[in-house]
């Protein structure tokens, strides 16, 4: 009796073990069960801009090095506008559409870059704000589109027509401009202007979802082009193009 009793401690033993493991595999945490606040190693996020000539959108990716540093790489299409642009109106035509006199180019930016940012603050496990400082930098395309007007041409004292024509400071004055043409009049027309750029800014995370944050980020960013655009007639190419910006971006962290 003994003996069968050892035997059987001897059988049932390794079986519970194996159980054991068995039912500790099954309930391995998954990814999304655990806690918020461990450090991811990677995100991205998108997001939308406002700045002093205009507005943008971009694309951005990370990975961290360090627990407060990560490396970043950013994609962006930035509007860039003149501020010595003024929308007017033809007064001798009552249905006239407005548009910018003097404009030569409609001009906007295409960024690739890469860069750090650095947290300063950490934000506690329940939420709130952190804080971070970044700069980055990379290449730049101008582009300039040429502006088309409709252009009133007299056939006789009671009669013109009106032709899509690209804006000439020479030969187009307020007298003779009906308006502004379709969007797309130029696009064929595009200049590029290739160059550099470089930016600085604060990050503001916000919220309590470590795992989808979101953020404000203020900052400002300087392009260059060694190769000059016109943007308003009678005035000089312009090569240094500075903005500041406001940009609210939201996305997700993962290993």
């Amino acid at each position: 009796m003994k003996r069968a009793a050892a035997y059987l401690i001897l059988i049932l033993v390794p079986l519970f073990c194996l159980t054991g493991k068995s039912v500790q595999a099954q309930y391995q945490p998954v990814p999304d069960t655990l806690p918020d606040n461990v450090l991811l190693e990677k995100q991205w996020a998108l997001g939308a801009l406002i700045h002093t000539n205009g507005w943008g959108l971009k694309f951005r990716y990370g990975k961290n090095r360090t627990a407060l540093r990560l490396w970043m790489w950013e994609a962006e299409y930035g509007t860039y506008k003149s501020a010595k642009e003024i929308r007017v109106l033809n007064p001798y035509y009552a249905d006239s559409k407005s548009y910018i006199y003097g404009k030569l180019n409609s001009v906007s930016f295409l960024r690739a870059g890469t860069g750090q940012q650095y947290i300063l603050n950490r934000k506690p496990y329940w939420g709130g704000v952190q804080l971070s400082i970044l700069w980055m930098g990379g290449v730049s395309i101008g582009l300039a589109k040429p502006i088309y007007l409709y252009i009133i041409h007299p056939i006789s004292m009671y009669e013109y027509e009106i032709k899509e024509e690209r804006y000439d400071p020479e030969i187009h004055f307020t007298d003779d401009i009906y308006g502004r043409a379709s969007l797309l009049a130029g696009i064929l027309e595009l200049s590029f202007h290739p160059g550099i750029y470089a930016r600085t800014g604060l990050e503001f995370e916000f919220g309590n979802k470590n795992r989808r944050p979101k953020a404000l980020e203020a900052g400002a960013c300087l392009d260059f082009s060694p190769i000059g655009i016109p943007i308003m007639a009678y005035n000089p190419k312009q090569n240094l193009f500075l903005t500041l910006y406001l940009s609210f971006t939201f996305g997700k962290r993962y290993n």
